[in-house]
């Protein structure tokens, strides 16, 4: 059982590794997404003032619609993230529930093989007091003889 143990810690901490960076890399990917958002709304709102030459107001439009395009980009890429990070907890959440759960049946089986070793040992202690009653009795000089 050690062995399975032992086996049971690389993937483990191989797992934990795995998390940390995921972890690192989902928080990068939020802290851009959100600076993004904030870059392109400014932008949006510096964008919107109104100017009186025509030429000025359709370079405003295409800049206005890039980025509100930016920032429909980043609100839909940090919904994507939150999505990740639900199933990410799900997941984790039922990993661990996995692990506490294969822990929970080997502490069982253990409990069990102690058990049926506990009850052989009151079998063959009961079988061993029957067979010593039975010799008291046989030998017994109070047992009252069969009918001659």
């Amino acid at each position: 059982m050690s062995k399975s143990g032992g086996a049971a810690a690389g993937p483990t901490a191989a797992a934990a590794a795995a998390a940390v960076q995921k972890q690192k890399t989902l928080l990068q990917k939020a802290d851009a997404d959100v600076s993004s958002l904030v870059d392109n709304f400014a932008a949006l709102i510096n964008i919107a003032r109104v100017n009186d030459p025509p030429v000025r107001n359709t370079q405003e439009a295409f800049q206005m619609d890039m980025r509100g395009s930016r920032l429909i980009h980043s609100a839909d890429s940090l919904l994507k993230l939150v999505s990740e990070l639900k199933r990410t907890a799900i997941f984790s959440g039922l990993a661990s529930l996995t692990e506490n759960v294969d822990r929970r049946i080997e502490i069982l089986s253990q409990q069990a093989e102690g058990t049926e070793r506990m009850l052989e040992r009151i079998g063959q202690e009961a079988a061993g007091s029957l067979k010593e009653l039975e010799a008291h009795y046989y030998s017994s000089v109070v047992r009252t003889p069969p009918d001659e």
